[in-house]
């Protein structure tokens, strides 16, 4: 396997170690986007370009946690297939004692005591296509709906634990993970490897270093051996096929914090806005777009809400395109970087297309908005989802 890109010449680390074997995935039996290698049946995903979509009503026959059979997969370049035994994960750079680098193999991370944290990870661009669809506004990047996320039992070592037995030193600003996966070319131009950095602040507080998902190893789409998974954060920041990690005392940057993964546009300042961190809050429906439903019949709907800002307080919702609403139900105890079910009830009399919404409100006081604010590259899209259906 080829070598991580070319770090920085002045003290930095000339070469990472890369797993003795790899190769690019192949094309599952059945799937239609190429360098994924799990399945994509057309009834729990929508391929767009090198990434799968998970379908939203899908969810509805699941738990709390998302199965990774149907957890979506966003990948920049094609999922590496990686062997644990040759894999290593390397630490460097001037903000560790010492200033060599540190090297752990899959077993030495495996022996660091574990934690177990179930969290969201969620695109940041996921809701990007409603900026087009919803409020008529122009963005770039994937056109995802609302299924670019996933809840996940992540099991691993704490981040911390992995940076203090490195040697992290006490002026240590930023840490900047980087993946495996093969550089990531646009426009002729060669980014390196994905890669964006952490302060080291959240770095110490609740980010794990996962070799686990839902109790089993990794797969390969979703990091295996060994990913970053960073509650909260949207996530670009949840390092898949993690390989090495960069410890510096000045702050760090890569293209994915300064080109990408801000927000640009009118609402913004002219440089762009601070890299975005930390995810928003959102509410859909466990229902196709367009589906059907019978007039004169009463109908159970379901759905999920989520808020990367604290937990859900309450969900409302309205079947008359936001004429009234009423509280939907909820079925499970909201918590930090988790979602909850909910469902209502609905025996619609007239015929004819309707539009159903569906809004929530989180302990911290926010509520999902009519509108969103635009940026060119379609970020964090928060706004209530405008969900049409049809009554026959």
């Amino acid at each position: 396997m080829k070598l991580l890109a070319a770090a920085p010449v002045a003290g930095g680390l000339a070469a990472a170690a890369a797993p003795a074997h790899a190769t690019r995935a192949p094309l599952a039996a059945g799937a239609t986007a190429p360098g994924i290698v799990k399945p994509l049946p057309p009834e729990l995903f929508t391929v767009r370009g090198t990434n799968a979509e998970s379908r939203f009503d899908a969810f509805g026959d699941t738990g709390l946690l998302t199965p990774a059979d149907r957890f979506f997969v966003r990948n920049h370049t094609s999922t590496p297939v990686l062997d644990a035994a040759g894999w290593r994960l390397t630490l460097w750079g001037d903000g560790l004692h010492g200033r060599a680098p540190v090297h752990l193999t899959y077993g030495q991370l495996r022996d660091l005591p574990s934690v177990t944290r179930t969290a969201l990870v969620e695109c940041a661009g996921n809701g990007r296509s409603l900026y087009t669809t919803q409020q008529g506004e122009a963005v770039t990047g994937t056109a995802w709906t609302l299924g670019a996320v996933g809840a996940a039992r992540w099991r691993g070592a704490r981040l911390r634990d992995v940076l203090r037995r490195a040697g992290i030193a006490s002026d240590a600003v930023a840490v900047q993970p980087r993946g495996l996966d093969d550089e990531y070319v646009t426009g002729g131009v060669d980014l390196g490897r994905v890669r964006r950095p952490l302060p080291v602040a959240k770095a110490l507080d609740d980010v794990i270093v996962a070799y686990e998902m839902n109790g089993e190893p990794l797969p390969y789409d979703h990091g295996y051996p060994a990913r970053l998974v960073v509650p909260s954060w949207v996530g670009i920041a949840s390092i898949k096929w993690l390989g090495d990690i960069e410890v510096s005392t000045a702050p760090l940057s890569s293209p994915w914090s300064t080109d990408y993964y801000r927000l640009f546009g009118a609402a913004h300042p002219p440089g762009g806005s601070a890299p975005i961190s930390r995810q928003t809050l959102k509410s859909g429906w466990e229902l196709p777009f367009g589906a059907t439903l019978e007039a004169g019949r009463t109908h159970r709907l379901t759905g999920r809400a989520w808020s990367a800002h604290a937990p859900v307080r309450k969900v409302e919702v309205s079947t008359d395109g936001g004429a009234h609403w009423r509280p939907a139900r909820l079925h499970d105890a909201p918590r930090r970087d988790g979602w909850v079910r909910w469902s209502t009830v609905w025996r619609p009399h007239r015929t004819g297309p309707a539009t159903l919404l569906s809004r929530t409100t989180d302990e911290a006081g926010d509520v999902q908005p009519e509108r969103a604010v635009h940026n060119t590259q379609g970020y964090l899209f928060d706004a209530v989802v405008r969900h049409p259906v049809t009554v026959a």
